[in-house]
């Protein structure tokens, strides 16, 4: 075509391409970057590119980091049917067998159906008693003065609260205390399992070995319980004959008893290290706090009395409810999490080919300045009403769209309870001037926290059930 003389040459908007962060070597991609410093890695995407950045985790495979809060919202909720999880979650079902959290598109659908009822507020309310036990039996060994590896106290807490929680009606003490034991080494192999070539998991290393006894043997108990359960038709009000009951409200299909082996499997991996992690978060912070600390308290004395914690009461404890989300949003555990393309999508201004893995942090996310004042400052009244919302899709503790965690209210229950009940017992000094950074393995826990506990008085009386 030709312009004639004078007149104005059309405009073509040309779309700049998806940016690659530099660092990237030969064949490892920007693997050697994410060993030293995954966290500052990820946080320096933000800091230094736009809405999208193009890492690379393994040759021949773009992976698309997604940094702006309405992407990740549209990633999660709009574009939802035509992605697939992403090899984060592949490798998890390899490992664990498929769930809820690993299954895509109608089989996720289908299977989220059957669990449902597992996590409606009803059950919740009766588990309650039990987190709150096992919390006060944990408190009940602290001794005044001893110096506390919280973060592994948590582990261990979170891993009995789920354990009591699932199977309450149907171990004897002995399976019981194999069970946690197996259930730890696998929720501590996991994270390096699925960061490691497909290849690595076959070497005949004792780490390997160890990981594929234990994963093998939670499966056999399970399924022993499962077959006990169906055989004497009782239903102990746990989460295990919950599962057992469970069908799909359409074809009233029930869950296979290796179904149920897979969702307890990824239930301890997803939801174990995660409760332990926030929890460990907030005792920092409140041990840091002191201020903070004794609203917690306050709010405690005033709606509890000298009673314990029941599921009514956690409405009604606004301030110790903003203390957890505060802990969620500045210590979120999810570091890296995948999508991938089926299709070809449309992501904002640009064109995402097939095959493409999409990411993104939620840890980088919610401390992102401009969406969080002073984001690095712990504020639990940063949730009040009447300050001013975070952008839709800047906070997302949970995930969004049809994949958000199906646990959700579960873990909230379950971090509002433990928090309550330990706090009244005893509190957590720290050493002055120490600060304590993430590290991110699977999820983002606390490095190094040693603290000293503190008894209270007339700890007994207030957190007995």
């Amino acid at each position: 075509m030709i312009t004639p003389k004078g007149a104005r040459r059309p405009v073509t908007l040309v779309t700049p391409p998806i940016p690659r962060a530099a660092g990237s070597f030969p064949l490892i991609g920007h693997a050697l970057r994410l060993m030293r410093d995954n966290l500052g890695f990820i946080a320096s995407l933000r800091e230094n590119y736009g809405p999208l950045v193009e890492i690379v985790l393994q040759p021949g495979t773009r992976t698309v980091v997604v940094q702006d809060p309405d992407l990740i919202r549209t990633m999660l909720v709009d574009l939802a049917p035509t992605l697939d999880k992403g090899r984060f979650f592949d490798k998890m079902g390899h490992i664990l067998g498929d769930s809820v959290v690993t299954a895509a598109g109608q089989e996720h659908v289908g299977r989220r159906r059957k669990l449902q009822p597992a996590f409606a507020r009803a059950r919740i309310a009766g588990y309650v008693d039990v987190m709150r036990d096992e919390v006060t039996a944990a408190t009940g060994t602290w001794r005044h003065g001893q110096r506390l590896d919280v973060h592994e106290a948590m582990v261990g807490l979170s891993l009995d609260m789920l354990t009591k929680t699932v199977f309450s009606a149907g171990l004897d003490e002995e399976t019981f205390r194999r069970l946690r034991r197996d259930l730890s080494v696998v929720m501590t192999g996991v994270g390096a399992r699925v960061m490691l070539p497909d290849w690595a998991e076959r070497l005949p290393l004792p780490f390997n070995r160890r990981f594929d006894q234990s994963r093998d043997a939670v499966r056999a108990t399970v399924r022993r319980t499962v077959d006990d359960l169906q055989a004497s038709g009782h239903d102990g009000g746990d989460m295990l004959s919950m599962l057992l009951h469970a069908t799909d409200p359409d074809s009233g299909e029930p869950l296979t008893p290796d179904q149920i082996c897979s969702e307890i499997l990824t239930l301890a991996v997803a939801g174990t290290e995660t409760t332990a992690s926030v929890l460990s978060w907030v005792l920092y912070e409140l041990a840091r706090h002191p201020g903070i600390e004794a609203r917690v308290l306050a709010e405690l004395r005033e709606v509890l009395g000298e009673r314990p914690i029941a599921f009514a009461d956690l409405p009604r404890l606004p301030y110790l409810r903003r203390v957890v989300d505060e802990a969620t949003r500045l210590h979120h555990t999810g570091w890296l999490v995948t999508r991938r393309t089926t299709t070809e999508i449309r992501l904002g201004e640009w064109t995402v080919p097939a095959g493409t893995e999409l990411a993104y942090c939620q840890h980088a996310l919610h401390r992102d300045p401009a969406l969080f004042p002073d984001p690095l400052a712990f504020d639990p009244d940063r949730w009040l009403d009447s300050a001013q919302p975070p952008p839709t899709g800047a906070f997302l503790p949970f995930g969004a769209g049809k994949h958000k965690c199906i646990g959700d209210h579960f873990a909230l229950t379950e971090l509002i309870t433990a928090v309550a009940t330990m706090v009244r017992a005893v509190r957590f000094d720290l050493a002055p001037g120490r600060t304590v950074r993430p590290v991110a393995r699977a999820t983002v826990r606390p490095g190094s926290l040693l603290m000293t506990v503190r008894r209270r008085e007339g700890a007994a009386r207030s957190s007995a059930a």
